[in-house]
């Protein structure tokens, strides 16, 4: 991989870390929503656009700098992580049950949709 790629990547993971910020903060403005509702729009939305990518299959550089780099930067497993076990911590296991469940599914669903759009 060449540096302009490298820097590329790197520079489409920081992008995608303000785009996740921004969706995240538009739906709970939007919708008054508990912590993982954002998480939950933003980790679809990009499993969708990854399903898009890999249906499209654009040369290998430019799948690294979207689907690692701002894909990677936009999703986030972590957070989706954390919001389950602060649900399950503070008593609320059929919201943690329901954010894992919930997000697998949908996320799949996503990606197939994302691929079947993209012609793959």
């Amino acid at each position: 991989m060449s540096a302009a790629t490298t820097l590329a990547v790197a520079a489409g993971g920081g992008l995608g870390a303000l785009l996740r910020l921004l969706v995240g903060r538009a739906v709970v403005g939007r919708f008054g929503a508990p912590i993982a509702r954002g998480t939950f729009v933003v980790n679809v939305t990009g499993a969708f656009v990854l399903g898009l990518l890999t249906g499209l299959a654009p040369a290998r550089d430019l799948t690294l700098i979207l689907g690692t780099g701002l894909l990677g930067g936009y999703t986030t497993f972590s957070t989706w992580m954390f919001e389950t076990d602060r649900f399950a911590g503070e008593g609320a296991g059929r919201a943690a049950a329901w954010n894992v469940a919930g997000s697998l599914g949908v996320g799949l669903l996503a990606i197939w949709l994302g691929r079947a759009v993209g012609g793959g």
